[in-house]
């Protein structure tokens, strides 16, 4: 027989004989303890939640000493040294970036690690810092940051968690509210501790990462003692003290949230609750290996981080430390003609919130259609081939076909994050099923797509390695029961057809404690059940599939009433308008005094500029450009093209819009660190344009 026709016929016939139509059972109903009813829906594989995957190891202090017990002489922690920093002005002559050369990765052992650890540890004691006594953690990631955590940890000291974005309110807020009495920072973030030392009640010393202190941030005239993060380990080793291990039950972290609404709640996680997380990750991702390497770039701040990174050390993987603006070879702070971290570090391995996916996609799809040509067309048919094999309706993109695809085509595009990516685990936010394609495809990697809240340490549900569906964030962990009761408001019931539908509620040993000093919010979104299981209440609407798969549908809290009575869902619409090419940010608003929508869109200035060049529209600068009803007309054109594609309302399509040229980021206030939209901080910003706009 003819091989080419072999290769043709086999696949097909495979595809028929295995076909099924009831689909693999991933997750199972079980009966809830409690009495609200609803769904609930269990891991296949475990009858009751999962609490720790280590015998004899119940916190994280146990679990990262017996990893440097079993991989003493592996490889830990790598970072980048600094070689050269250059001020660099924009094209335009305005502002002024720094950019930055960096080395090689050097890199720590476990056991130097470990050592570490111990110092840092014993220094703390020494330093007057009782057990007591809280440590607030306030910098970006870095393997201080870790080695700080694992210090704290074996004197049983809670560790306070804040992004080095928070502002000034919110971050004097976290450190009142927690009385921090030792705050561990960069010298970026002493800066922003400096100018709020008046309002601190409760701060006594300060533990800087690096050696080069200001002078302004001394001791004189802030009341506290300053010293640098070497010092301090200089101290323990001079004057070791015994560790003071903590309990399961005892509180390991409060995590302030990145605040989307209003200031940060403190979230009181335990050993436990953390410990039963990366038990169930670890049981759920298959084939992490010694030779994987891990690129750690998310603020530590934020759970899927911090647990990343300690599953990482738990199994004996290297964790490379990067940044957002170092992360590529084309990044904002990396200097022209030098190395980003991913291209120095080639992991395999990534953890990543939606937000940076998107831009991933963006930035690949705006390069392609600008160069044009035949690269143009070639992506786009490799493109199409790969998708229609994915989905199952064209076989011809096996074997030799996808070999030659990605030789030609996405080859070029792997390189971007290193080229040996073959696992990235997504969270902290729904993952577009166009994004998730695209990774697959471009990157060659599968996407584990998570479900989780800073509330359950991140653990809720996650997508099993085999499941090349998109839209849906996969089966409940083995940590954790997934139910889903009734909202008759939003009309979502759990009898609803063809899938039970309903405000999604997590139980298991990785619920954490509730919220640090407000009792009243604890008691409105945790229940404990009559078995003494521990329930979130997510605020989160979705959705069961028949195979026990979850998908997130919508949000309470994004849900407005308009004039007329329809119900329009502002995440929904803005995650379906965002993929716009013109759209780099975008918030909908809907006053439930009229009968239409409005949004503030942030322009891409790369697409809106190139479209203004090729119609010949003059323009003196960006600001004048999205200012001009040829720009917005073309943009909300852009957005109904959009809107249409997935079928939305009428009402549900911004009537009116208003173009920004300044980004949103974390810096600005009007995004969280993890990217996410803060609702009422745009609002608020913005409220003369939303009101100009419903007026005009």
């Amino acid at each position: 027989m003819n091989p080419y026709i072999v290769t043709i016929i086999l696949p097909i016939l495979a595809t028929l004989l295995f076909r099924t139509n009831h689909p693999k059972r991933r997750g199972v109903p079980v009966n809830s303890a409690d009495d609200q009813g609803g769904v609930t829906v269990r891991n296949r594989r475990f009858a009751s939640p999962v609490e720790t995957a280590w015998e004899g190891v119940s916190t994280l202090a146990e679990l990262f000493e017996e990893a440097c017990r079993k991989h003493t002489k592996r490889l830990l922690f790598g970072t980048r040294v600094v070689v050269s920093k250059e001020m660099e002005k924009s094209g335009d002559g305005g502002k002024v970036f720094e950019k930055v050369e960096l080395g090689e990765y050097e890199w720590l052992s476990y056991d130097e690690a470990f050592d570490s650890v111990v110092k840092f540890a014993s220094g703390l004691a020494v330093l007057g810092h009782g057990k007591d006594e809280r440590v607030g953690i306030f910098a970006d990631t870095r393997v201080e940051w870790f080695l700080a955590l694992q210090g704290c940890f074996r004197r049983n000291v809670t560790v306070v968690t804040m992004y080095a974005s928070l502002g000034e309110e919110a971050l004097c807020h976290s450190l009142n509210e927690t009385e921090v009495t030792t705050v561990i920072c960069g010298q970026k973030e002493l800066k922003t501790l400096v100018n709020i030392s008046g309002q601190l009640d409760s701060v006594k010393r300060v533990i800087c990462m690096d050696d080069d202190i200001p002078s302004d941030a001394s001791s004189n005239g802030h009341g506290w003692t300053m010293i640098s993060f070497a010092d301090v380990k200089r101290l323990g080793k001079e004057n070791p003290v015994d560790a003071d291990l903590p309990l399961p039950a005892d509180v390991a972290v409060i995590m302030y949230t990145s605040g989307s609404t209003g200031l940060p709640k403190g979230v009181m996680m335990t050993h436990a609750n953390v410990l039963a997380t990366l038990s169930a990750v670890k049981m759920t991702v298959p084939k992490l290996e010694k030779k994987d390497v891990y690129l750690a770039y998310l603020p530590m701040a934020h759970i899927l981080e911090l647990a990343g990174e300690n599953l990482m050390a738990a199994v004996g993987i290297p964790i490379g430390y990067g940044s957002p603006l170092t992360l590529t070879d084309t990044s904002s702070k990396i200097k022209k003609g030098t190395k980003g971290d991913a291209t120095v570090l080639m992991p395999t391995l990534l953890a990543a919130v939606p937000a940076i996916l998107d831009r991933v996609r963006d930035g690949v799809f705006k390069k392609v259609n600008a160069t044009g040509g035949l690269p143009k067309k070639l992506f786009y048919l490799a493109y199409e081939r790969r998708l229609k094999a994915v989905n199952g309706s064209w076989f011809g993109a096996w074997g030799l076909e996808k070999a030659l695809w990605d030789f030609l085509v996405f080859k070029k595009i792997r390189a971007i994050l290193g080229g040996r990516i073959h696992f990235i685990l997504s969270g902290g936010a729904p993952l577009s099923g166009d994004t998730q394609q695209f990774i697959n495809i471009c990157l060659g990697a599968p996407i584990g797509q998570g479900y989780g809240l800073t509330e359950t340490c991140a653990g809720g549900t996650f997508s099993d390695f085999d499941d090349t569906s998109v839209g849906r964030v996969g089966p409940p962990l083995p940590c954790s029961f997934i139910k889903l009761i009734d909202w008759p408001e939003g009309g979502y019931l759990t009898n609803d057809s063809p899938m039970p539908r309903g405000e999604i509620v997590i139980g298991g040993p990785n619920v954490t404690l509730g919220y640090f000093k407000n009792e009243e919010k604890t008691k409105e979104s945790y229940k404990v059940d009559e078995k003494g299981m521990r329930w979130f209440y997510t605020g989160d609407i979705g959705r069961f599939h028949q195979d026990g798969c979850l998908e997130i549908v919508d949000r309470k809290k994004d849900i407005v009433k308009l004039q007329h009575g329809e119900y329009v869902s502002l995440g929904k619409v803005e995650a379906a308008l965002i993929v716009s090419p013109y759209v780099d940010n975008i918030m909908l608003h809907a006053d439930p005094f009229h009968s239409y929508c409005v949004a503030l869109v942030v322009a891409s200035q790369s697409t809106l500029e190139e479209w203004a060049s090729n119609q010949g529209i003059p323009y003196s600068g960006f600001s004048e450009l999205c200012s001009k009803e040829e720009s917005i007309k073309e943009v909300h054109a852009s957005l109904v093209k959009e809107a249409k594609k997935v079928r939305l309302e009428k009402f549900e399509i911004p009537a009116k819009i208003k173009l920004l040229s300044d980004p949103w980021t974390p810096e600005s206030g009007l995004v969280t660190a993890a990217l996410k939209l803060k609702r009422e901080a745009v609002r608020k910003t913005f409220q003369e344009d939303l009101l100009k706009l419903y007026a005009s």
